[in-house]
């Protein structure tokens, strides 16, 4: 059975379509933990100040469970548990404000304590108020405060998991996720030289499992049984070859998040502004060299003290003005999915003490998603978005357009003449 489930672990590490790497590879995936956590400080904060509201639409828990639902197939359907029933009056911490709090110092808790002891005490704490419609779904929160602690959790996630361990773990209740996170623990560590410390990782692999991507190997020892799976296997393995081939070939038809980032930072050099590369992105090879060459290594008034510096620090592109070393522009190249995130490290930019200096805040995307993005912001968490002023910069205006900037332009008006103004409405 061990041998199997190498197999398996194996094949479906290389499936470019498999969660592994359409997802936990995925680089936008690491910057999304600090704007989620980013956005989790701010519901605790509202609930300990009592403005956090007697609503989920609207709410800041809305625009964090939003960022998460993003993050791939694996977590669509992500706010279904937060979103409030009213017939069944569920989950009960809107309208109750007693729950409200316990369910911010179970936030509260697992954002400030980094051991496995105080997270878990956490989790019996509210389990024991036994607050209705409060489950196990919470732990998709708590998987982006503690990757290396709590799984993820969907039915998905849990029918992979009773399909490759012989497990009847149910829905629903705090107990048996726990029961459950102990069972992945183990499968983890017996399997992390092929997986991860961080446990989306075989959160992930359950995923498909469950979702029918892939078929868990055989529990009993039957030849018969053994080589179905193996052909199903290989079936998955045809049918990724093609999805490979549908990607290469969508892929060569549209740039990538690196190229965009390339073009606004000699933009940026080019208009005499200094350039700030996303954290995380800087040291990345990129032609001859690295992206973050030419650009500055520290950001002037973001230190580690600085409140929101870390989500400031990742976000993709930043201009600053040379004199003054204040930050003139930000740029989120959208090139996936993903808004939400983008938007949360914006905003926590324009409500610093830099925003003061800030020209323009642009969202970088191609530009048959400006309609999808407009539908989108006239979701009630984007309420504020007109008073952030965030442009939509299409690339197919900055490639027709960013050579002649270079050579002709001053200052930010050619941008936020290619650009265009982002409202709800």
């Amino acid at each position: 059975m061990t041998d199997l489930i190498r197999d398996l672990i194996l094949r479906w590490r290389d499936d470019p379509a498999a969660t592994y790497q359409s997802w936990f590879l995925w680089d936008e995936r690491i910057k999304n933990f600090r704007s989620i956590r980013r956005g989790l400080q701010q519901v605790v904060t509202e609930i300990a100040a009592g403005t956090f509201g007697v609503a989920y639409r609207g709410s800041s828990l809305e625009t964090v469970v939003h960022s998460i639902a993003e993050q791939r197939q694996i977590f669509k359907g992500a706010d279904h548990a937060f979103l409030w029933k009213p017939k069944l009056r569920i989950p009960d911490m809107y309208e109750n404000p007693v729950n409200q709090k316990a369910f911010g110092q179970l936030l509260d808790t697992c954002l400030c304590c980094n051991t496995e002891e105080y997270v878990v005490s956490a989790i019996h704490a509210i389990d024991a108020r036994k607050i209705k419609g409060l489950g196990p779904a919470v732990a998709n929160l708590l998987y982006f405060l503690h990757p290396t602690i709590m799984p993820p959790f969907n039915t998905a996630i849990v029918k992979g998991y009773n399909a490759l361990t012989g497990s009847k773990a149910k829905l629903g209740r705090w107990e048996e996720y726990l029961a459950m996170r102990q069972g992945i623990l183990k499968l983890n560590a017996t399997y992390r030289s092929l997986l991860s410390n961080d446990l989306g990782a075989i959160g992930g692999l359950l995923f498909d499992l469950g979702s029918g991507r892939y078929t868990a190997p055989p529990l009993e020892d039957d030849e018969t049984a053994r080589k179905l799976w193996e052909a199903d296997l290989h079936q998955v393995r045809e049918q990724s070859a093609k999805e490979a081939r549908i990607l290469a070939a969508e892929r060569e038809t549209d740039h990538t998040h690196t190229e965009i980032q390339d073009w606004l930072r000699d933009l940026g050099l080019s208009l005499g502004y200094d350039v700030w590369i996303a954290a995380n992105d800087r040291s990345r090879p990129w032609q001859d060299g690295k992206l973050g060459d030419g650009c500055l290594s520290v950001l002037p008034g973001f230190t580690t003290e600085t409140q929101g510096a870390e989500s400031v620090r990742l976000i993709d592109v930043l201009w600053l003005d040379q004199e003054s070393r204040r930050i003139v522009a930000a740029f989120e190249v959208e090139h996936s999915t993903t808004i939400y995130s983008g938007i949360v490290r914006m905003l926590d930019l324009a409500l610093g003490s830099e925003a003061q200096a800030l020209e323009g805040l642009f969202l970088v995307a191609p530009d048959k998603r400006e309609a999808d993005v407009r539908e989108q912001l006239k979701r009630p968490a984007f309420s504020r978005i007109a008073d952030l002023k965030v442009r939509y910069l299409p690339y197919g205006a900055l490639e027709k357009d960013r050579e002649a900037i270079e050579r002709f332009g001053h200052g930010m008006k050619p941008i936020q003449a290619i650009s265009h103004l982002l409202t709800p409405a």
